[in-house]
């Protein structure tokens, strides 16, 4: 990241496993060698609430990036170390999900409010922002679903975290459609491209060589006042290739399209 000129860690993993896991020491030590490298931590990304609403109903699963199924009132005392996590990482805003996607998700579309404006307390209280990630394995899977659940439990606490990717996942039109959804309550920006794989489903490439209309979408969102950060979360891998290179291409993506038109990010 140092080398890429890179300001802001997302962080998720470390050393293989959740962020949700490590003891305060270990935090401190992230910390602490965060600090040596100058970088500052943009968000905590956990998975709190990629759980199901209820254990005895067939759900989506996504990925949970090492992360066992646990309850809803798990989840709740996950969100609670979460913002301990942040306090120590210097942050003040964490990832957070709509519960797995339920084969209909509007009969539980009132329960799924009532949890998050509980959330949503909890983080006012401390002084946190909760970011509520279009997720297609969960309720809030798409802009007009994410923008549904954040309207409706109408705090200043909650707002979401755009990821255009992610909605061409869910096969829907990230730009103007999607985003249109989500414009006036964007908190926070998570960029990767996609585009339809040989096998007819989506697959990550690197950032300008998928469908993603992100000429467009920067400017657009740029243009409306945006003043947050921009977190490349590529899911990338090149064949053969690793994870570490896959960032990388999609860096070097993201920043020939700036240049190309003229963009002036410096985040």
């Amino acid at each position: 990241m140092v080398e890429h000129g890179l300001r802001y860690a997302e962080i998720r993993m470390v050393d293989g496993r959740n962020i949700m896991e490590l003891s305060d020491s270990e935090i401190i030590n992230v910390k602490e060698q965060l600090d040596r490298r100058g970088l500052s931590v943009s968000a905590v990304a956990s998975p709190v609430f990629k759980c199901a609403l209820d254990p005895l109903r067939p759900v989506a699963v996504g990925d949970t990036f090492g992360h066992k199924e646990e309850s809803v009132s798990a989840h709740f005392e996950k969100l609670k170390r979460a913002m301990e996590i942040a306090k120590m990482l210097d942050t003040r805003m964490i990832r957070i999900f709509s519960f797995w996607r339920e084969s209909d998700p509007a009969p539980v579309g009132k329960k799924i409010i009532q949890h998050l404006r509980r959330a949503a307390d909890l983080a006012e209280a401390e002084n946190m922002l909760l970011l509520l990630e279009n997720e297609p394995s969960c309720n809030g899977g798409t802009a007009p679903e994410t923008a549904y659940f954040v309207n409706r439990v109408n705090s200043s606490a909650l707002r979401v975290v755009w990821d255009p990717g992610n909605e061409q996942f869910a096969g829907r039109a990230a730009y103007p459609d999607g985003y249109e959804q989500v414009k006036n309550i964007v908190a926070h920006v998570h960029l990767k491209d996609v585009r339809p794989g040989s096998n007819g489903l989506p697959e990550c490439v690197p950032i300008g060589s998928g469908v993603v209309a992100y000429r467009e979408q920067l400017a657009r969102i740029l243009e409306d006042g945006y003043p947050g950060l921009f977190i490349i979360e590529p899911h990338y891998i090149p064949q053969g290739g690793t994870a570490r290179e896959g960032a990388a291409l999609c860096l070097n993506g993201l920043r020939t399209l700036l240049q190309s038109d003229g963009f002036t990010i410096s985040r």
